[in-house]
């Protein structure tokens, strides 16, 4: 299987306002970088859209390490709270509706086909990566034709 990095970001203006994310893939040193925007939605709505666009510009099934400055989006996976979810037909603990569940049905359709990690990495730091997916997401919003 091969193994691919993937680092994403996602950037609003608004909250909600015009919206952007960027993503880019890197595999035997190769880098393929996407980006994309919407009208009006959220930031943790264009988190989550940049890995659901990463994820789905992989051809077939990989190791995927996502990278993302979004707690959001790796909190769901790491502490467990996307199967929590599904068990309660996407209710949260409070019993009221978990938001984005389109966008969440999507990505857990596309964690079925890859193995994924994910790792929290810290915003507008110094990672390279993080902030080259900030600025695809920013360009996006400012580039944005509605």
């Amino acid at each position: 299987m091969k193994k691919v990095v993937l680092y994403t970001d996602g950037a609003c203006s608004g909250n909600p306002g015009v919206g952007g994310w960027g993503a880019v893939l890197m595999y035997k040193g190769a880098e393929k970088r996407i980006s994309g925007a919407e009208a009006s939605t959220t930031n943790n709505r264009m988190e989550l859209k940049a890995v659901i666009e990463g994820l789905k510009s992989l051809k077939e099934p990989c190791k995927v390490d996502v990278y993302s400055d979004s707690a959001y989006t790796v909190n769901a996976f790491l502490n467990g709270w996307l199967s929590e979810w599904e068990r309660n037909g996407f209710k949260k603990a409070n019993n009221k509706p978990v938001l984005n569940e389109d966008l969440w049905r999507e990505l857990i359709d596309l964690a079925h086909k890859h193995e994924i990690s994910f790792i929290k990495v810290k915003g507008h730091a110094d990672n390279e990566y993080n902030n080259v997916c900030d600025k695809l997401a920013t360009d996006a919003v400012k580039n944005f034709k509605a």
